[in-house]
């Protein structure tokens, strides 16, 4: 009777914890879509004008996290239907649900540092940005003119920081579906 009290318990656990990691992740992987989206509707919108080098390997790196983010919801979706067959009858086994919920430990560890090397990919780009600019500045690509060479400057484009706030998000979505996996592997092992 205990043990089936346990398996309730624990079906109901993973149920609501699969649910709040899914809704989570999804709402920060759309605003991440939505931005990345954007960003890359915005430049194809701009190619005549002059932009700074740089941000697109960054941007290439939180694409790719993103597609992991889709395979990381997928886990969270199995780990819903898992929690709904442990209240079944028919259970799967503990090494089963365990290696489910260690497959989204990983997924979820490779996205977080693809999420992290592109957050430093795109930091370093507008550091490098910011850094060339000159002081006073608001417009499009500008020479300047004290120097004998010419050197373009371009200003920091509020585009560009939103692709820096879609890499946090993937960064968070990451995070919680890390942190979710590890709670429900933890449950699953206590005794």
């Amino acid at each position: 009777m205990a043990d089936q009290l346990d398996f309730q318990l624990l079906s109901l656990g993973m149920r609501r914890m699969g649910w709040i990691r899914f809704w989570i992740q999804t709402a920060l992987g759309v605003i991440s879509a939505g931005i990345l989206l954007f960003y890359n509707v915005g430049g194809n919108l701009g190619k005549g004008t002059l932009k700074a080098a740089g941000l697109s390997s960054g941007l290439s790196i939180t694409t790719l996290s993103f597609f992991i983010l889709l395979y990381s919801l997928w886990q969270g979706w199995l780990i819903v239907q898992k929690g709904r067959a442990l209240s079944t009858p028919v259970r799967p086994s503990r090494g089963e649900t365990s290696r489910l919920l260690k497959r989204g430990v990983i997924v979820d560890l490779i996205g977080l540092t693809l999420s992290v090397i592109g957050y430093q990919a795109l930091a370093g780009a507008l550091t490098v940005q910011a850094a060339s600019q000159v002081s006073g500045f608001f417009g499009g690509a500008m020479i300047n003119a004290r120097s004998a060479n010419v050197m373009p400057t371009f200003p920091i484009t509020s585009i560009e920081m939103l692709s820096v706030l879609s890499n946090t998000q993937l960064l968070m979505a990451h995070l919680i579906g890390l942190i979710f996996s590890l709670w429900l592997l933890q449950r699953i092992y206590r005794t």
